[in-house]
């Protein structure tokens, strides 16, 4: 199992015999200008909320490759309005089996617009069992004790926004991985805007002090999980 960064919360997962694309916003970020939108072909697509830097090529990526979209059941009305009706609605606290295994959509705070002002539900993560193992999307989000929820579920990675400003930051990140009892963090969400550029030294320093192995990886570069 393999995931590939295509820039701020985007992320490729293969996982099951099947490609799974996060919240994609690639075209509208210079530093992913190489990446072809088109030729990614996702199976599915999960998107944890509305917000235009998750969702600026949804519409364009499901229209050239036919994926199903994961999301929550307001987005999924949204996508009906624009002819997409393949998507697949769901809400917190609920699961669904996938012939790729199994998700779950878990609770994370934050808010959540479509670009045309649409509401766009409640912001989501997502807990994922496939491939015999257990990861953890958490999207947009604060640090929150629902996260503490997640402690027993022998999670094996974990995605967690690090930019802080509309997010937790590193430090607080840093606690979540202890919420969730996960060693193994990628870290999103940092570097695209100035209000969340990171230190990337300092943030690999803290999390290695904390004993949490993390990964940052370069627009394009994959990591094996």
């Amino acid at each position: 199992m393999k995931t590939t960064f295509y820039g701020q919360s985007t992320f490729m997962l293969e996982a099951g015999g099947k490609k799974l694309l996060f919240d994609p916003f690639i075209t509208p970020n210079p530093e992913a200008k190489d990446i072809d939108i088109h030729s990614l072909k996702p199976d599915y697509i999960l998107v944890s909320h509305g917000h235009g830097d998750h969702v600026a090529d949804l519409l364009a990526i499901q229209k050239s490759s036919d994926a199903i979209i994961i999301c929550i059941a307001e987005i999924a009305n949204w996508l009906g309005k624009h002819g997409i009706n393949n998507a697949h609605g769901m809400n917190i606290g609920g699961g669904f089996n996938f012939e790729f295994g199994r998700v779950k959509m878990v609770n994370a705070v934050h808010s959540s617009t479509l670009p045309d002002g649409s509401p766009g539900g409640n912001p989501a993560g997502f807990l994922l069992h496939l491939d015999g193992k257990v990861v953890y999307y958490a999207g947009d989000t604060a640090l929150t004790y629902d996260m503490k929820l997640l402690a027993d579920e022998n999670l094996d990675w974990a995605y967690l926004p690090i930019g802080d400003n509309y997010t937790m930051g590193i430090d607080d990140a840093i606690k979540a991985s202890g919420f969730i009892n996960c060693k193994n963090i990628i870290g999103m969400h940092y570097d695209t805007f100035p209000v969340i550029k990171i230190d990337a030294a300092e943030a690999e320093a803290k999390f290695v002090k904390a004993g949490i192995n993390i990964k940052l990886p370069k627009i394009g570069e994959s990591v094996e999980l």
